[in-house]
């Protein structure tokens, strides 16, 4: 059985509360209700544009490509960067992670099928019938 490539799509985790103080965001995990206040994260640059991001579902691929952008480093560092942020924020479940499928976004032209019967020209030939 076949089954349609999955891409992981990364989140912010809904257990947790942000805000942006001084240019630094912070974070306080969220626990039976109650912000747990020993457990206070803080991002520089690099880790609050990923987060900033991370409002909505984000693939690896755009999150590098953001990263690379805007800091104007190398694809290489990009994603070395974004893979570590992403494992350590998982490590303490700041962030979640979904399954999608993924889906050929190739845009296929519609064709008149009568029209093309009622030619007497073939539209395709093969390779040695001419």
């Amino acid at each position: 059985m076949l089954t349609e490539p999955t891409e992981q799509l990364f989140t912010r985790s809904r257990s947790v509360v942000s805000r942006v103080v001084a240019g630094e965001t912070l974070i306080v995990p969220v626990r039976g209700r109650v912000g747990d206040l020993a457990s206070i994260y803080s991002f520089n640059g690099t880790g609050s544009l990923i987060w900033q991001l991370l409002d909505a579902p984000r693939s690896l691929s755009e999150l590098i490509a953001a990263v690379e952008r805007e800091y104007e480093i190398s694809p290489e560092r990009a994603q070395k960067d974004v893979t570590q942020f992403l494992h350590d924020m998982r490590s303490v479940s700041l962030v979640d992670i979904s399954q999608v499928e993924v889906r050929p976004s190739i845009a296929m032209p519609a064709i008149d099928m009568t029209a093309a019967e009622s030619t007497t020209q073939p539209m395709l030939e093969t390779a040695g019938s001419h």
